[in-house]
């Protein structure tokens, strides 16, 4: 036996979830992923979304509604009698008919331990908040924001320096096989459901570009923690002065390093600078247009003296 399911999802974290329930025999009757957007170097090119381009390869019917306003777009998803959806980062809210327009509901893969990191941005929040774990839960959607009862967990360590790059890539493997997991057990009868606590809310706002500039000011552990949190997308950056004019710098790894010093301050010639409490050791750098250069090889092309002050 075997589910017929409507695979709901965008963004390439949520391939490994299609395919692997294509691989567990599932009948996936229809896909639903986000509108074609400009794209290319020039933005002018329309390019369809990662789960858009695996269904093509694996022959499934792909559907790209803007939203499901349109009644016609609500009752095409009923039309399909599907048993269940899976819906994972596919990116537009779904109203009370859709999510109870299959048979079992829809059931979100969602990437934190609800119910702390409800919301847009919960693999870049774990990080930047500190947290030692997260992982990726199965729940049963409601009409709240990341609220339904939850039907499996799984939980993965954050590294001391992981990267949400690195996060992202490890709960794109977990969560996919925990839904394939969870979609066997509804298959059988056997997914309990539990309501989520209510206390220990947190909610993972969306990252704003004001949040990026990187703030020396702070405490070592903070810096580290918002370089790595938004690592490597749309990464933490300083200023800095190169060719007689200011220019980002984008910093896509760090780790903590010894040192005191005015915050800012570049404490010695592997990139330590200076905090408001210890120092951070940039590792990983990008100038504007340029490539992510490891420090040496960063420092190569744009010497720099200790004493300079990044900000």
């Amino acid at each position: 036996m075997s589910l017929s399911i409507i695979f709901m999802g965008t963004p390439e974290f949520s391939v490994p979830t299609l395919r692997l329930l294509v691989d567990a025999g599932h009948r996936i009757i229809a896909v639903y992923t986000q509108p074609p957007r400009p794209g290319g170097r020039r933005g002018l090119d329309l390019q369809k979304s990662p789960v858009h381009q695996a269904a093509e390869l694996l022959g499934l019917p792909v559907f790209t509604p803007v939203n499901f306003k349109d009644p016609e777009e609500r009752e095409r998803f009923a039309a399909l009698k599907a048993d269940v959806a899976v819906v994972v980062a596919y990116g537009l809210l779904l109203p009370e008919a859709v999510l109870n327009g299959t048979r079992d509901g829809c059931y979100n893969g969602h990437a934190s331990l609800l119910p702390r990191w409800r919301g847009a941005a919960p693999i870049q929040r774990a990080i930047m908040a500190g947290d030692a774990e997260t992982g990726m839960m199965v729940m049963k959607m409601d009409k709240g924001l990341d609220t339904g009862a939850v039907a499996l967990t799984r939980t993965v360590e954050i590294g001391p320096n992981m990267t949400a790059g690195e996060l992202h890539d490890r709960l794109m493997q977990v969560g996919a096989k925990a839904m394939a997991e969870a979609m066997v057990k509804l298959e059988m009868n056997d997914l309990p459901l539990t309501p989520q606590p209510e206390d220990g809310v947190l909610y993972a706002a969306k990252i704003d570009k004001a949040e990026t500039r990187i703030d020396f000011a702070r405490d070592a552990l903070d810096v580290h923690n918002h370089i790595r949190g938004l690592a490597p997308f749309p990464g933490a950056w300083f200023e800095l002065e190169i060719g007689g004019k200011p220019e980002r710098v984008k910093v896509l790894g760090s780790e903590l390093a010894e040192g005191e010093g005015p915050a800012g301050q570049l404490l010695s010639d592997d990139l330590a600078v200076a905090c408001a409490s210890g120092a951070v050791r940039l590792t990983r750098l990008q100038k504007a247009g340029g490539k992510p250069l490891a420090a040496a090889d960063f420092l190569r092309g744009t010497p720099l003296a200790v004493g300079t002050r990044l900000s």
